[in-house]
Order: structure tokens, then sequence, then C-alpha cells
């Protein structure tokens, strides 16, 4: 039986949302105790172990969602390519791990962080979460990061009371993450059987993984790498610090954008898969309405509230974040179409080289563009690079992707969003500008806004929006009449 979509959303937004909700809760919190140059000094460190985690774990959990969702009609077939993709990740991480220890845990200016981040690397050894995605059992991990999330964010606020407890905030955002990943073996005997493994054959998948493993190191070039750039180029770790800060409400953001993608990365996969076209086109659709709904007023609700944002959420001495804040907030709309055209599309339907050859491209403008302008923009010349790369990305996939979507089609989805989103975008600027700084008119300038858009894409009789109402309503007469 398939599971509800909106089910399934709601689950992997919780999932989502919990993910980033720590350093969300707690940035606060920890722009005053720790300051811009401890905070910079954790982004540049963590975007390092980064690349160790990425070429650990190849392109697994991607590859493996779609095998999975290809394969749960059938748990014996089901438990051999988990096994199977279990056993290559365990190999490459451990490589990972080795090297990762001997070249940074030795001897560098930031040993100490680098020894602790060691934890996450082996981590990522137990994450499984790409399994429960591909068999759409998005509440599993919700569980555990409730119970996870929770008590780190309790950890931070008792123990991290100063610059110099830096270490501790390290060391609980690692162990976090790796109870949260072991916790989530305790589910998997339901939905996988004993296997043979001498039957298990890794050679077949080695070609497909490496395939997605490209895209992947593209992909974060242009989301760590910048990190990485700035704090060569410039050699200061509190425009790293400001850089870190600004990302972290963007992905808090995407985060939102993201927990229906992988929804329907799963349902996409099997649909291909049962060459069901229509529930595909579908899908898609459904995708491209969400991703206009909500991103075209994000990125108009972060340009008009950021300069009365930033000064009472991270406090005195993170000015800096505001223009990196406006700058980057177009990425939200670029990125959340080339997720549905490129993951949601072209992976799940087996042109991985076609999404390959786009984030590929956009990895190299988004590298050329920062060796120019970081120089003399610094984090706000990254925050440029990173948007036009994205673009460049979605620009060259709409290529591939209009044998399914015109993008006349795309674009006409989007223009109630647009008129509603501009009309908001307006009277929230003049009301910030009249208002002073504070979290109360943070929250009326936000409350107003969203408000007057969700008005206006109803007096425009946006049809996607009575959709949503009415499979809600649907789903509440039906818990009902089970009750």
């Amino acid at each position: 039986m398939k599971k509800s979509i909106a089910k399934n959303y709601i689950y992997n937004l919780i999932y989502q949302m919990l993910t980033i909700f720590l350093p969300l809760v707690t940035t606060p919190y920890l722009s005053r105790v720790l300051g811009a140059e401890p905070i910079g000094i954790y982004g540049y460190t963590v975007s390092i172990v980064t690349y160790f985690i990425l070429f650990g774990t190849l392109g697994i959990s991607m590859y493996g969602q779609r095998e999975i969702a290809y394969k749960a009609n059938c748990k014996s077939e089901k438990s051999k390519v988990f096994w199977e993709l279990i056993v290559i990740r365990s190999i490459t991480l451990t490589i990972s791990i080795v090297l990762f220890t001997l070249i940074y845990g030795t001897s560098s200016n930031y040993a100490v962080y680098y020894r602790i981040l060691i934890i996450q690397l082996v981590a990522n050894l137990f994450d499984i979460s790409w399994f429960f995605q591909g068999i759409e059992e998005f509440d599993k991990t919700v569980i555990r990061n409730v119970i996870v999330k929770m008590l780190s964010l309790v950890l931070i606020f008792v123990v991290v009371k100063s610059p110099g407890d830096l270490w501790k905030y390290f060391l609980i955002y690692v162990a976090a993450e790796l109870i949260g990943n072991i916790t989530l073996w305790l589910y998997l005997p339901k939905y996988i059987e004993k296997v043979n493994f001498k039957l298990l054959k890794f050679k077949k998948h080695i070609k497909p993984v490496l395939s997605l493993f490209l895209p992947q190191v593209a992909i974060q070039i242009y989301t760590v790498l910048d990190k990485t750039m700035i704090g060569l180029i410039t050699n200061d770790m509190v425009e790293v610090g400001y850089y870190e800060q600004g990302q972290k409400v963007v992905k808090a953001a995407l985060t939102i954008l993201n927990a229906l993608q992988l929804v329907m990365n799963s349902r996409i996969a099997n649909a291909y898969a049962n060459e069901d076209k229509k529930e595909v086109s579908e899908c898609l659709e459904k995708s491209f309405n969400f991703t206009w709904l909500l991103a075209v007023p994000m990125v108009f609700g972060f340009i008009a509230v950021a300069p009365g944002f930033v000064p009472w959420y991270y406090g005195d001495g993170f000015e800096g974040v505001i223009p990196i804040l406006i700058t980057t907030a177009p990425i939200l709309i670029a990125i959340g179409l080339s997720g549905i055209t490129g993951v949601q599309y072209l992976v799940q339907i087996g042109k991985q080289n076609k999404f390959t050859l786009s984030v590929t491209i956009g990895a190299f403008v988004n590298i050329i563009l920062n060796l120019i302008l970081i120089k003399f923009f610094k984090g706000v010349g990254a925050a440029v690079a990173s948007v036009i790369a994205e673009l460049t990305i979605l620009l060259v996939q709409l290529r591939y992707f209009k044998d399914q979507f015109s993008l006349f089609k795309i674009l006409k989805l989007s223009a109630k969003c647009w008129i509603s989103g501009i009309i908001m975008f307006v009277i929230v600027k003049i009301l910030a500008q009249h208002m002073s700084v504070s979290i109360a008119n943070t929250i009326i300038q936000t409350i107003i806004g969203g408000i007057i858009y969700l008005t206006l894409l109803i007096i425009l009789r946006y049809r996607f929006i009575y959709d949503v109402f009415n499979q809600v309503l649907t789903g509440i007469k039906a818990k009902i009449k089970r009750a």
C-alpha cells in the first residue's frame, strides 16, 4: 500500500527541521557566548571534515534511496541491496577515517577540534536513513531525532558558557549524530531478512554509485567550499563566522523545501519503475507548486526583515551577516527548482549523467567566481557566487527537462505567487522601515506578511492552495470517522 504523500511530507519535514533545529535555536545563544571567531573556526573545520565524509559515503545515500525504492515490494531483493551498499560504504568510510586522522588529527592549528570530528566520520558508518527514505518510512527517523536533538539542546545551554567551551559544542554536535544513527538500527529487523553474504554482488553498484558520487562532489564544492575558500583567501575566521551564521537561516528554509523532495524521490522512482508516467507527471507538478508557494515569500521575506532580524537574533558584532543573508536569499528558488528537475527527475529516472553535467558546470562557475569575488567582497562575494552557480545548474537541467515540462508551464505555475510575493514585500518593507528593531516587531512583520501573501493567493484563486486545504480536510474527516 502506498503511503500518503502529505503524511510522509509532514514526517520528513519534522525530520529535516530537527536536523537543523539544534543550530538554529542555539544560534542566538552561541553567538553571544562564543563570538564570531570561534563560530568561524567551527564552520571552517566542519567544512574540512565534510569532504572526507563525502569521499567516504560516495553517492550511496542518493543511490541507495533510489535502489531501495525500486525494490520496495520485494523483501529479499531489498535486503540484498541494503547489505551490499552497507559493505561498500563501510570500506570507503574506514579508508576516509584513517586518512583524516593521519592528515588532520595529528598536527594542525585546530587539532583538538579535528580529533573530535573523527566521531562524526564514525557516525556516518551507522547512517541508514537512506534505507527508510527508500521505503517511505519517515516516521522512524523522526522518533530518534526528537529524543537526541532535545537532549543536545539541553546540553548546549548547560555546558557551553564561554569561547573556551567551543570543544564542548563540537562534542555535543558529533555525539548527537552518532547516537541518533545507531538507534535507527533498532527498527531495521522488521524490514529486512537474513542474507547469504556469499551471494551478495558488489561490483554492479560501483559504476552507478560513482556516477552519483561525482555530482555529490560538485554539490559540496558550492555548499561547503565557500567557507573553506573564505578562510583560506581572507585568513579571517570572523568573516567565516558571518557567512556560517547567515547560511544557517537559509538552510533552515531549505529544509522545508527539501522535505517534500525526499518524499517525492521515492514516489517518483517507484512510479517510474512501474512505468506509471501519469503519477510521475503529477508528482512533479505538485513539487513545482509547493516550491513556488513557499520559496517566493521566503526570499522576499528574508530581504525585507533582514536588517531588523539580524541585530536581535545574533547580537552585537554580527552586522556583517545582514548583506550575506540578503544576497543569499534568492538561492532558495534556484535550489528548490533544481531539486525537482535534477534530483527528483533526472536522478530517479536514471539520467544521473545529465545531473552530473549540470552540477559540474555549476561547481566550475562557483570556484571561478569565488576566486574573483571573495578577494574583493569576502562573504558577500561567496554568496553572489553561490546564487549564480545554482541558477546555472537550473538552466542546464531545464534543457533536459523540457520534454517533461516546458519552461513556460513551470513559470505559469508561479505567476500568482510572484504577484502576491511582490505586494507582500512592499508592504512588509515599508512596515520594517517604520518599526524599531525587536523580536516582537520581526514576528509582527512576518505574521502580517504571511497573512497578506495567503490572502492574495486566495483572492487570485491559486488552485494549489485549495487542493492542499481539501486534502488536509479529507484526512481530518477520515480520522474522525475511524475514531
